[in-house]
């Protein structure tokens, strides 16, 4: 295994509680262990694409997890996105979440919509991460699986052009939480219930 520090000792206390992860949520994460198992059987590359409104939260969180997931269990040719039916930024408080759970983020420079350098495994390309729209030219047209993360989108976006499979795997939103007393506590237990999530569907790999 090859995640950094931080991230591995994060990674091997949430395998070790799957029993967290309600019935259907385990129902609903097969069906993306099984698009990822279909795809590997068939040694073809896999691309998840994680769809949120503005892109800003619950899809940066979802993808990087996925990645780390991915290089966790050794499933290879998995790469990750991340767009929104929107643009708007990486929310701060998203970031320092996923700092605090071990992902190393670098921020590349100072703009309104800035571009980080996610390292999350010594031997692995940093992750390039930035606010898009879902249909951006850095997201794959096609071949892709679809993964909507807030109702929002998935309401909104009932086809995804080019998407092989959609499925929805909504989080509630950690921005009810911002400017409050509890936001970084509440952002850590988003990042927390979607790193167990993913890694359980590729778990299931």
């Amino acid at each position: 295994m090859s995640l950094l520090p931080a991230l591995a000792k994060t990674t091997e206390q949430l395998t070790q509680s799957f029993d967290l992860v309600p019935a259907e949520r385990k129902e609903l994460l097969q069906q993306l262990s099984s698009y990822i198992r279909k795809k590997t059987e068939a040694d073809q590359p896999v691309a998840l694409v994680f769809i949120c409104t503005h892109n800003s939260r619950r899809s940066h969180i979802s993808q990087l997890w996925a990645q780390a997931a991915a290089a966790h269990f050794s499933i290879d040719k998995v790469t990750t996105y991340s767009g929104g039916t929107e643009a708007t930024a990486f929310y701060p408080a998203a970031v320092k979440a996923m700092q605090q759970v071990g992902f190393e983020i670098q921020k590349n420079e100072e703009k309104q919509n800035p571009e980080y350098k996610v390292t999350y495994a010594a031997d692995k390309t940093p992750v390039e991460v930035w606010s898009k729209k879902f249909d951006d030219s850095a997201n794959p047209a096609s071949g892709f699986c679809a993964i909507m993360t807030c109702s929002d989108a998935d309401g909104n976006c009932p086809f995804v052009p080019g998407a092989e499979q959609r499925i929805a795997i909504t989080y509630e939103d950690p921005k009810a939480s911002d400017g409050t007393a509890a936001q970084d506590e509440v952002y850590l237990e988003r990042a927390l219930q979607i790193g167990r999530e993913m890694l359980f569907a590729f778990s299931k790999v």
